[in-house]
């Protein structure tokens, strides 16, 4: 498979990143293609690994007026013992938790940074139970609590076309 994208594909990969339910005609409408070529572009797209998935990006704000506050946090986590099979040992259990929304392993500084995402403050101390304070790898938890969501986006930046 080629490795190479083209500028069509730059293009049809920055739209999809702002609107993956865009139908494959209206896609193709904006690009001047065939809905075939636009397809088929597509479908390589993903099978070669450029587009990892599409999913519905729901509003906090929106959920939290239906089910109540939603806790945002963002958790500096330092481990104890650094090796290998520990950094992977806890990225794994972090990775494999629902109230996790990202995982970054980072360097100078933390080991990681959480974004967890919880009901509220009483299910926030069960995450933290699960993940932090039940495992005595854990040396050092620093939590921000998020006040207001200014910009989200999971966009990255494409060269201009």
């Amino acid at each position: 498979m080629n490795n190479e994208l083209d500028v069509l594909d730059l293009q049809l990969l920055g739209h999809l990143q702002q609107d993956a339910s865009m139908s494959n005609l209206a896609l193709a409408e904006k690009l001047r293609i065939s809905p075939p070529t636009c397809l088929r572009r597509v479908k390589r797209l993903t099978e070669g690994g450029w587009i990892e998935r599409q999913i519905a990006v729901l509003n906090p704000a929106r959920l939290g007026e239906s089910l109540g506050h939603i806790v945002c946090a963002l958790v500096e986590v330092t481990l104890d013992a650094q090796g290998v099979e520990h950094l992977d040992a806890f990225e794994a259990k972090a990775v494999a938790d629902d109230a996790v929304q990202q995982c970054w392993r980072v360097s100078s500084g933390p080991d990681f940074i959480l974004v967890v995402q919880a009901l509220s403050m009483p299910d926030y101390l069960d995450v933290t139970r699960r993940l932090l304070t039940q495992d005595a790898n854990v040396r050092n938890v620093k939590a921000f609590f998020s006040i207001k969501r200014a910009k989200f986006s999971g966009a990255l930046p494409l060269p201009k076309t």
